[in-house]
């Protein structure tokens, strides 16, 4: 007798929904309900929600979205159900686009074509030689500025990853027009090929040999992490014992502990985080997210970080430039100060940025966000330096920035 049940939803392509590949969204509620989200702001925010105005048409398929039930006997393991939900999937994703729907609006095989090519990195400062995209994201999505596809909701999306060579073909495109967008992991920045990528039925598109120049003034003087977009490589702490779930105990993915706001409280009660370069792990020293501290009263206060650094010297001549990139940010701003914390006017400030509610939802990284920030050259000195981080912003216990990757440059040479 079938005694145990399995209750599967397989979806075949995400093309169909909204943010691209780095979007996240709920796959369950309340541990038995089993969720396909279509289109969601989550872990996004407002920038997310599509915007319709004057009368615009808008035609999309969502779907379809395949719901496979499985059993077993009695006595078997409960990993046949997903051993064989598995192989059910392997076979979905081989038959997309599916052959039987009838709708007009639903683009099959016959329709679609592919787009293939090879990207290759130029960064001097990095390596003499060009180098190869390896294991780069590329994606297809509607015309726009760099980095549009992540907040991008009307259109349709294909992703793909490159080989260690930088090779990549992207499949089963539906027929219109796009850009090629893309990122490089270990690498800062966005790429997009200008050119508008006309698509059209049974024509393979090769575009041959792609360049990224990823962003890059001079030479690194120091850096804090790695750009891969989350900040799942800083210090995450062990949650308070009351809220340990045990599916993330010793697990890469810790942050998703209920509860991790109040610990940055709980390690800085009184002083905030010091991080110098060369002595500090930021693996270990760097916590996850920036965040207020809670007061005794309950109320909140920002906070500043500091990051100490010495210059053997200081060039008179050229800008210095500061990367800082962020992996997620609810409604925080960050001002930047250089060797004076007292000072009123900062030198740089993101003003109010992000509405991800990453650090609420237990996640690691939003929506991605780069700042490029010109330092004069006054503002260092040979010796010690400090910068300072102040997250200004005390409106809510979830309010704060995950950082993803911070660089120091010196001027060009």
């Amino acid at each position: 007798m079938h005694s145990m049940i399995g209750f599967w939803i397989i979806t075949a392509s995400d093309e169909f929904k909204n943010g691209g590949i780095l979007k996240q969204n709920l796959t369950s509620h309340a541990g038995p309900t089993c969720l396909s989200v279509f289109h969601s702001a989550h872990y996004a925010g407002e920038p997310l929600c599509a915007q319709f105005r004057n009368g615009e048409t808008w035609t999309k398929v969502f779907g379809p979205i395949y719901v496979y039930l499985n059993s077993c006997l009695k006595n078997s393991s409960y990993s046949y159900l997903w051993d064989d939900a598995k192989r059910q999937m392997v076979s979905e994703l081989n038959s997309w686009p599916y052959s039987w729907p009838s709708s007009p609006d639903y683009a099959k095989s016959y329709e679609r074509s592919s787009v293939s090519g090879r990207l290759l990195v130029t960064d001097r400062y990095l390596s003499q030689a060009t180098t190869c995209g390896s294991y780069a994201f590329l994606g297809l999505a509607m015309p726009g500025e760099l980095g549009s596809w992540q907040t991008e909701s009307k259109g349709y999306q294909f992703w793909t990853q490159a080989d260690k060579n930088g090779v990549f073909t992207i499949r089963s495109v539906r027929t219109g027009e796009y850009n090629l967008y893309g990122w490089v992991p270990g690498i800062l920045g966005d790429y997009q090929l200008q050119s508008i990528i006309s698509i059209s039925p049974g024509v393979m598109v090769n575009l041959g040999d792609l360049i990224f120049e990823p962003p890059r003034q001079g030479s690194t003087i120091w850096e804090i992490g790695v750009p891969d977009r989350t900040a799942a490589g800083f210090f995450v702490p062990e949650p308070n014992p009351r809220y340990v779930n045990r599916l993330f105990c010793n697990h890469l993915e810790r942050f998703r502990h209920y509860g991790l706001w109040e610990r940055y409280t709980e390690m800085y009660p009184s002083t905030d985080l010091i991080y110098t370069v060369g002595s500090s792990d930021w693996r270990k020293d760097w916590f996850f997210a920036h965040l207020c501290r809670i007061q005794q009263d309950g109320t909140l206060q920002p906070t500043t970080w500091q990051i100490r650094f010495d210059m053997d010297e200081v060039s008179s001549h050229g800008m210095y430039k500061l990367r800082l990139a962020l992996a997620a940010s609810s409604n925080a701003a960050v001002q930047i100060r250089f060797n004076d914390p007292d000072l009123y006017r900062p030198h740089f400030d993101t003003m109010q940025t992000g509405k991800d509610n990453a650090i609420a939802r237990h996640g690691i990284h939003g929506l991605f966000h780069l700042f490029n920030i010109d330092v004069p050259s006054q503002l260092l000195r040979k010796g010690g330096n400090v910068l300072y981080l102040t997250q200004r912003k005390a409106t809510s216990i979830f309010t704060g920035v995950m950082y993803d990757y911070i660089r120091l440059e010196a001027p060009p040479q």
